[in-house]
């Protein structure tokens, strides 16, 4: 009897003990604890002289994880660097973010923002290693961008700021042949002549056209446009719809885009208003380039490299387009980009080759 009645007891304060935590209202979650970046900085102290004092990365920073706030980004048509890859990174300070002004010109960034762009080869020789040679920041002061070009040690434990050219070379292997590239590190003086707009230097990849993709970010896939307003690195009044550049590799999409896609990124940044080649009368911009006399089409070269050069563009014709010769040239004083590349960009050339010859007009 006495266990019977024991037992209705503990049933009894059992229930009460439930309920009570049931019911009790005052009774919350431990909140998630808010993100901060590690990324801090004095503005007005940058460059720093080593790539680590920034810490935009954690653990080994040769594996160029980034830390929270440092978001990868990607391009739709990079530009071609001697097979170079690349790994493109974006930080920006808390309460601030950039702007849009339109399809085809760089977000207008807030001061403080930085673009980090690192380049490397996988599968150097002789122990078939990944070596990252270079990484390349932008950072926006008060006035303007800023450059800051790091070269990376031997160790892959550190890039060292320097202001002055190099080369490296390197063997490695690629699609299973062994290449060798003589790879350039330009100059700070070097990085103007491509970013430059207006006589100050600007951005060239960050365009709305560029970047409006999907793109892996550790917790999924998702448009990095849209990453970017949710980081809240990008104000939330983008325009419903974007003109976007194409993956100029794609053969789904259609040659005269992926030409003029290939064409905007890797010479849209001399050959327009304001720019180093401006006084040429061909326009590569992609906001532009849906024209064919501002691809050169049926336009005579203002400088006579060649005889058998007759147009910029010559339809069906590449071996007479100055175009066609300037991209597939190695020689210093003829290939173009001017900087940039020292090997052919085999399959681009062959895109261009491509494109020229599906032109059935007849230059009169």
């Amino acid at each position: 009897m006495f266990k019977k009645i024991f037992l209705f007891f503990l049933f009894i304060s059992f229930g009460f003990g439930f309920y009570s935590c049931a019911s009790d209202d005052s009774y919350m979650p431990n909140p998630e604890p808010e993100q901060i970046s590690p990324v801090v900085f004095d503005i007005n102290e940058v460059p720093y002289q080593e790539l680590s004092e920034y810490n935009f990365f954690e653990g080994d920073m040769k594996n160029l994880s980034p830390v929270y706030g440092v978001l990868p980004y990607d391009l739709n048509s990079p530009l071609f660097s001697d097979y170079a890859k690349k790994k493109r990174f974006v930080w920006m300070p808390d309460n601030v973010n950039a702007q849009y002004v339109n399809d085809y010109s760089a977000l207008d960034f807030p001061t403080g923002t930085v673009f980090l762009k690192s380049f490397y080869y996988e599968n150097v020789q002789p122990d078939n290693n990944k070596k990252i040679l270079e990484t390349r920041l932008m950072i926006k002061k008060e006035s303007e961008w800023e450059f800051a070009k790091y070269v990376w040690n031997e160790n892959q434990t550190e890039a060292n700021l320097i202001s002055d050219g190099s080369f490296v070379t390197l063997d490695w292997i690629q699609n299973g042949s062994n290449r060798t590239v003589n790879y350039r590190i330009p100059s700070s003086a070097e990085c103007f002549t491509c970013h430059n707009k207006f006589g100050t230097p600007v951005p060239i990849g960050p365009k709305p056209q560029n970047i409006n993709r999907n793109y892996t970010f550790a917790d999924g896939s998702q448009n990095q446009l849209q990453k970017w307003v949710d980081q809240g690195y990008l104000a939330d009044d983008l325009p419903s719809s974007i003109t976007t550049t194409v993956d100029w590799s794609d053969d789904t999409e259609s040659l005269a885009l992926r030409a003029r896609s290939y064409l905007d990124i890797n010479c849209a940044h001399c050959h327009s208003e304001e720019s180093y080649c401006e006084y040429r009368p061909i326009r590569f911009a992609f906001n532009k380039n849906n024209s064919l006399e501002n691809m050169g089409v049926c336009v005579e070269p203002d400088t006579n490299i060649d005889d058998d050069l007759t147009h910029i563009i010559a339809p069906n014709s590449p071996q007479e387009s100055v175009v066609y010769f300037r991209i597939s040239s190695i020689e210093e004083q003829f290939r173009m980009p001017l900087l940039g590349r020292t090997l052919q960009h085999r399959e681009g050339v062959q895109l261009i080759e491509q494109y020229i010859n599906s032109l059935i007009n007849d230059c009169e």
